[in-house]
């Protein structure tokens, strides 16, 4: 487990949010104290939370503030300057219905969408943003197929897809949770029930206690296939 290595070489004992070269895992913010190395990566090793397993891209803090489990919430994003508020749903999926889900729920959005992807593999610039708008939906499905490794396994890399004109939006973000944005949350809540997605508006998620992503170089690279296969720009 060689992002295992680099990990333990380059951490203090007071952890803080670092970035390391690939493959790496980003030490959490926050953590009270540093496990030993045995618990360490029997922690990192471990995918599967009861029924619920998780994808390479991401873990919880050794501590365990959030076990990873299925569900989903009603959620809403305001705007901070107009006050506007657009409901969202927020949903964890086990991996091995994570892919198919996400495309599922892209479905209401129609057959012609505009994409934004975003990567933290250059953390020294920040997330950049690639854009493609006007995509036929079906081509769009057949090429992230092909990259379904990158989306699910890479914690540094997130997607985007939006309706080209109304308040429509579906994320798979870095913590392989998935995102919609919609004033009528219904399709979208019928989809998640049919996966056996169960609403639990208490449930908290991984990005909301201590947590660690992982990546590796590699991912870097197919990153920028994909943004060439999609033909997005910056």
């Amino acid at each position: 487990m060689r992002f295992l290595d680099d990990y333990l070489d380059t951490i203090q004992p007071s952890l803080t949010h670092q970035a390391e070269p690939a493959p790496r895992v980003t030490a959490p913010e926050g953590a009270i104290a540093r496990p030993d190395r045995e618990t360490l990566e029997a922690h990192l090793a471990r995918r599967h939370y009861g029924p619920f397993t998780l994808t390479d891209a991401i873990r919880p803090g050794w501590q365990l503030d959030v076990v990873p489990r299925a569900g989903y919430r009603h959620d809403a994003y305001v705007d901070p300057r107009s006050g506007q508020r657009l409901p969202a749903l927020v949903a964890a999926v086990s991996s091995e219905q994570l892919f198919d889900t996400f495309l599922r729920l892209i479905e209401p959005l129609g057959d012609t969408l505009d994409i934004v992807l975003d990567t933290t593999h250059d953390d020294t610039q920040g997330g950049d943003g690639f854009t493609r708008e006007g995509i036929e939906r079906l081509v769009l499905e057949s090429v992230l197929w092909e990259f379904e490794d990158l989306l699910l396994d890479d914690g540094c890399t997130g997607l985007a897809v939006m309706h080209p004109e109304l308040q429509l939006e579906v994320q798979l973000d870095p913590h392989k949770l998935l995102v919609v944005y919609a004033q009528q949350r219904g399709p979208f809540e019928r989809i998640l029930a049919e996966q056996g997605i169960e609403r639990n508006d208490s449930i908290r998620f991984i990005s909301q206690a201590e947590h660690l992503h992982t990546s590796h170089t590699r991912f870097a690279r197919r990153f920028d296939e994909l943004v060439a296969r999609l033909g997005a720009g910056e």
